[in-house]
């Protein structure tokens, strides 16, 4: 047990730095595009170049994990998320695509590296609940981007507070390498990489019927997910209020997932199926999508704090209970690699689903539009995973 704690707080400030790294450009987007005298559209091509190279880093980061360690993986995921992030600093707009693939390829191997890890220690039964607690870092790195990104950015710009967030990532990793000789005990060095390994990651979830299955409302629930994050506070500020103001209600909102993921974990390991828990968030999903949508310039700030809840309650809430389920069907010693094949398709919905956000941004002009379409495949996922499967014959 004192092992499994261990392991689910170095995970947990793992994540939680992972996802500030990760999504502090988004959140002080406003600033960025002022300075840069960018479109808001750009942002969604910027979020597109990330999950791209996600998915590609999670194809291939299975046998890395195997031979160099899941927590040696998360190391390096943190080091990436810093160089990511002082690329961007340096000026010229191609340094911001360079930004997205290294940043985003570090974000996208800490969260197989920290799945594996947690797969050793964690009793399946209550697998579920430990993943769920271990993802409330998520929000937790959104809190703090929300609250800290504004601020720092009003104190030395915005490349100030991407340079500090860089400097947190490069402490973190270097306070957890007194945890690798245990953590890092079921690596096999001589487990090499083989491009043969893409395919492998890709046949692990398309051989099984259920990790599928699954593969498919992760497309959906990220790919919603990384609009809600990517865009939500520019849409607070095109609605007119100060960049503060949107961190500010962006934070409280993400707030809710952490208790919420830590309910949905605790409901998926002792009350129902996660089959059916996932397929009730994709319905909130769909309907705090709507909502979004239908919020308007007159909207007060407290319905925009409470849509944005319902939002961080579904689209940020999903992610441990899925997880949980990939890592219990994943074959045995595979858990990184199955975990890495749900969350390509995933990235692939992180990739299109704010790409078709940006083109109807830039069709139409308006952002509410945007979340109304995004509202769509989260209920017809939500309507597939809560269909009765079929009896086997």
């Amino acid at each position: 047990m004192n092992l499994l704690l261990v392991a689910l707080g170095a995970m947990f400030l793992q994540q939680t730095f992972a996802a500030l790294g990760r999504n502090l450009p988004s959140i002080i987007a406003p600033a960025i595009l002022e300075d840069l005298r960018l479109d808001a559209a750009w942002l969604g091509v910027y979020v597109g170049i990330g999950a791209l190279a996600s998915l590609g880093f999670q194809l291939g980061c299975g046998s890395f994990i195997i031979r160099h360690g899941a927590l040696r993986v998360s190391q390096v995921a943190l080091l990436m998320l810093a160089a990511g992030l002082v690329a961007a600093c340096i000026g010229p707009l191609g340094f911001f695509a360079l930004s997205a693939v290294i940043g985003a390829g570090g974000a996208a191997v800490s969260t197989p590296a920290s799945s594996h890890l947690l797969g050793r220690y964690s009793p399946p039964r209550y697998a579920p609940l430990v993943f769920s607690i271990k993802q409330t870092a998520v929000p937790a790195g959104l809190l703090l981007g929300g609250l800290l990104g504004p601020l720092l950015t009003g104190w030395w710009g915005w490349r100030g507070a991407m340079l500090a967030s860089a400097a947190a990532c490069l402490v973190l990793a270097a306070l957890l390498q007194p945890l690798r000789a245990e953590f890092d005990a079921d690596r096999i060095p001589g487990r090499s990489f083989r491009l043969s390994d893409f395919h492998t990651t890709l046949a692990v979830v398309m051989r099984d019927r259920e990790l599928f299955k699954l593969s498919l409302a992760c497309f959906v629930f990220n790919g919603l997910q990384t609009v809600f994050m990517a865009y939500f506070v520019v849409y607070l500020t095109a609605l007119g209020h100060p960049l503060a103001v949107a961190g500010a209600i962006f934070s409280a909102a993400t707030l809710a997932a952490v208790p919420g993921r830590v309910v949905w974990g605790w409901i998926g390991s002792v009350l129902v199926a996660p089959r059916v828990v996932m397929g009730a968030l994709a319905i909130g999903m769909a309907l705090s999508s709507l909502a979004t949508g239908l919020s308007g310039p007159g909207s007060p700030l407290l319905l925009l704090g409470l849509v944005g809840g319902g939002l961080s309650l579904t689209a940020l809430s999903w992610n441990g209970v899925l997880l949980a389920e990939a890592a219990r069907l994943a074959p045995e010693g595979m858990r990184g690699a199955a975990t890495g094949g749900v969350l390509s398709f995933g990235q692939l919905g992180a990739l299109l689903m704010p790409l078709v956000f940006a083109g109807v941004l830039w069709l139409t002009g308006r952002y509410d539009t945007g979340f109304l379409v995004c509202a769509v495949p989260s209920l017809l996922a939500g309507l597939a995973l809560l269909r009765r499967p079929r009896a086997a014959p």
